[in-house]
């Protein structure tokens, strides 16, 4: 297993590099870049006027418009450009944003600890509530209880994130005034002496933002393990078990249910993500000031440098993420011998 997960290791390097050569390609020949950003809105203001659809103007003249090239780095080739940012991106220096001037990492860093609530809310929440939830819908299969929550699972799968987020910012935010409109927390949060009084602001801001962000992976490791548990359940090694008289709630923990969280285990280090990145649209619907709000506002303001540093920890996130989904079936599944 250690020979397996050093060269899962060592295939992070080249693929890693696949990824941020990508991107950084990407935004370096899409159009609206910091320059054309910059002459956009001093024509707004009134200071230019536009003489070419690609941003010329009769105030700047074409040195002006090279400096300005050069002030962001885009006067050098792609390879060459690329070859730079990486040598700082391995010392974490992931640059300066062109839309605020402040180094990337500091204003990712700034919104980890609000993107880590909901993801490891969210990650939690999820695998404590679906497992024994499927776990109860597979042993009582077609009874009330199974039909009613299999209905309501499904709707709710069926309605993405965003959609049941303006839903309930509507309904219960709206219309009842039951909950904030967004934010992470409240503006009196600062002026609060106690710490449970902040943790129940904090919560009371939180609980429609996690229902959006547990609709849809709730459901799918819900319906994962009721699905993998009836078939376990109907399995030779199940019924030899209950004939030599093992009781059948014993057999089922046993036997059964371990076999039945090899899928669900291979999903485990997927989940990563959530603890980094959050959802675009969700942070975007409910002004909360995470990472995926803040790469939402980078892509909309053409700011590369942030959504380059984005795209490279999620990169890494989804890589070592994957790696540890191996780790966790192979806990789970004592078949699994890698590299046999």
């Amino acid at each position: 297993m250690l020979s397996y997960f050093l060269r899962r290791m060592m295939l992070v390097i080249p693929t890693f590099l696949g990824i941020t050569l990508l991107i950084f390609t990407i935004t370096r020949f899409v159009p609206g870049g910091p320059v054309e950003r910059l002459l956009a809105t001093m024509q707004t203001q009134g200071d230019v006027q536009t003489t070419s659809d690609v941003g010329m103007s009769n105030a700047l003249s074409e040195d002006q418009i090279a400096e300005l090239n050069a002030f962001y780095g885009l006067d050098k080739p792609v390879f060459e450009a690329y070859t730079e940012w990486l040598g700082k991106l391995l010392s974490l220096d992931f640059g300066e944003s062109t839309r605020y001037y402040e180094p990337v990492w500091d204003m990712i860093a700034e919104r980890i600890p609000v993107s880590a609530f909901y993801g490891g809310m969210t990650f939690f929440i999820s695998y404590f509530i679906s497992i024994p939830l499927g776990y109860f819908k597979a042993m009582r299969h077609g009874s009330v209880f199974d039909s009613t929550s299999s209905i309501m699972i499904f709707v709710g799968y069926a309605l993405p994130g965003y959609v049941v987020g303006i839903l309930l910012i509507t309904l219960f935010s709206y219309h009842l005034e039951w909950f904030p409109m967004g934010g992470f927390v409240g503006d009196d949060f600062d002026d609060y002496e106690t710490f449970y009084e902040q943790f129940k602001d904090i919560m009371w801001h939180a609980i429609l933002p996690l229902i959006c962000y547990l609709i849809g992976d709730f459901a799918t490791l819900t319906m994962t393990m009721k699905n993998n548990l009836m078939e376990n359940l109907s399995a030779d090694y199940v019924r030899t078990a209950i004939a030599k008289g093992l009781p059948f709630k014993v057999a089922v923990r046993r036997h059964a249910l371990r076999n039945s969280l090899i899928p669900v285990a291979s999903h485990f280090g997927n989940s990563l993500l959530f603890f980094m990145t959050g959802s675009f649209l969700i942070e975007v619907i409910f002004n909360i000031d995470g990472i995926g709000l803040l790469g939402y506002e980078a892509i909309m303001e053409r700011d590369y440098p942030v959504v380059m540093g984005i795209v490279a920890i999620n990169a890494v996130l989804l890589m070592v993420g994957n790696i540890l989904s191996d780790m966790c079936v192979a806990v789970v599944d004592p078949r699994v011998k890698f590299g046999a």
